[in-house]
């Protein structure tokens, strides 16, 4: 697994941000990828959730390279007609009534955020306060580090934007308590990704929903993440059967090619011409590559095959799980999933399964994340499954 030349060449121009696992990537098919030595890997990681088709789908690739051969970028200044109908596309097929295409998660959680102090500057007389949950992942700007709840990642640009409080997660109580006369939304994930694959409790989200109708404050769901058919609905709040007034999307809205966006119900839209905008946002070469990743998952019900397959690697891990004491507990839904243990050994289970030919994320520091492609086969979780049972052989 050693990359040597790619080290030196990465440290001798790239900014120091990350701490890379030493492989060098440069082919993928499928749920499967290629190193630079030809040696092959069970992808479960897929771009942190992005590639919901896998990498190089036939579909994905066939319509960027058209739209790449077309008109891949013009602004916003004019109209282009694949970004009207991936908004059509995904209004349809949401509860949502307006979009707004960017070009990251951040980016899409941030435009969330702006159309909420912008309801709440019209409609709340003037209220800006967002409340989140700890433990929460919102982005890597500045707006978004501060929407985060995470101490540690504040602590390093200070002074954070104002207007941002943290409560904790599944606790409608102190959710209630933060609520003031400032409070224009609450912004929340179903499932807490990064911060371990933690779903939400389906009362408190009913709750939360509660209070927000009744204090005239928007919910917004983060579904960088969750949307896209990862959690075996196309959107996460159906599975939760609890609708937001706004939502961000990114990751596996075009499959792994660059783009977000943000939708909002009709009552939430407060912004006018001007309020907002993007230079590459809604980009005909994104929008493109959004609408056959849509149009793939809706015709082949990939949601429903997420729920089949990722409900079988659960069971599977469960029944390790009682063989294994140090697998303490399976949880997720469809196919994000995570697997914790009663001992800090992610790092090394995670170094275990790249040598046996399997990659995962090592989500905390004793657990384990899967993240595989949607249209996985139960063979393809049979290899994985018995790639991490005999990494822990090989570790324990």
């Amino acid at each position: 697994m050693t990359t040597a030349p790619w080290i030196e060449r990465e440290k001798a121009v790239y900014m120091p941000v990350f701490r890379r696992t030493p492989l060098m990537l440069v082919r993928g098919q499928g749920p499967r990828v290629w190193d630079d030595h030809g040696r092959e890997y069970l992808d479960f990681v897929e771009g942190i959730a992005c590639n919901v088709l896998g990498h190089c789908h036939p579909a994905l690739v066939g319509a960027i390279t058209k739209q790449a051969g077309t008109l891949m970028h013009v602004s916003s200044l004019y109209y282009n007609e694949p970004q009207l109908e991936l908004a059509e596309k995904l209004v349809a097929n949401s509860c949502m009534d307006r979009v707004f295409f960017q070009n990251s998660g951040a980016e899409a959680v941030e435009g969330a955020i702006k159309a909420a102090r912008r309801y709440g500057m019209v409609h709340l007389n003037g209220a800006y306060e967002v409340i989140s949950a700890w433990h929460s992942f919102h982005g890597r700007t500045l707006v978004t580090t501060a929407a985060t709840g995470k101490e540690a990642m504040h602590a390093l640009y200070p002074p954070m934007p104002q207007g941002f409080i943290s409560v904790d997660y599944n606790d409608l109580e102190a959710l209630k308590q933060a609520t003031t006369d400032k409070t224009c939304a609450i912004l929340l994930e179903v499932v807490q990704g990064e911060g371990g694959v933690y779903p939400a409790d389906r009362e408190y989200l009913q709750g939360v929903r509660q209070w927000c109708d009744d204090r005239g404050i928007l919910l917004i769901f983060d579904e960088v993440q969750t949307g896209m058919g990862r959690l075996g609905t196309l959107f996460g709040y159906q599975t939760y059967g609890v609708e937001p007034d706004v939502m961000s999307l990114a990751k596996g809205l075009a499959g792994g090619f660059p783009i977000g966006a943000f939708l909002t119900k009709e009552k939430a839209t407060a912004m006018a011409p001007g309020d907002h905008g993007s230079t590459f946002g809604g980009n005909p070469l994104a929008c493109a590559a959004g609408i056959a990743v849509l149009d793939e998952m809706l015709d082949n019900d990939l949601p429903a095959n997420a729920t089949k397959v990722g409900g079988y690697l659960m069971e599977r891990l469960r029944t390790m799980e009682a063989k294994r004491p140090v697998l303490r507990e399976v949880r997720g839904y469809g196919c994000l999933i995570a697997a914790e243990f009663t001992e800090d050994l992610s790092g090394k289970l995670v170094e275990t399964c790249i040598k046996n030919g399997l990659l995962v994320n090592p989500v905390l520091p004793n657990a384990i994340r899967l993240m595989p492609p949607l249209n996985l086969t139960m063979a393809e979780a049979d290899e994985a499954i018995s790639k991490i049972h005999q990494s822990l052989e090989e570790i324990l």
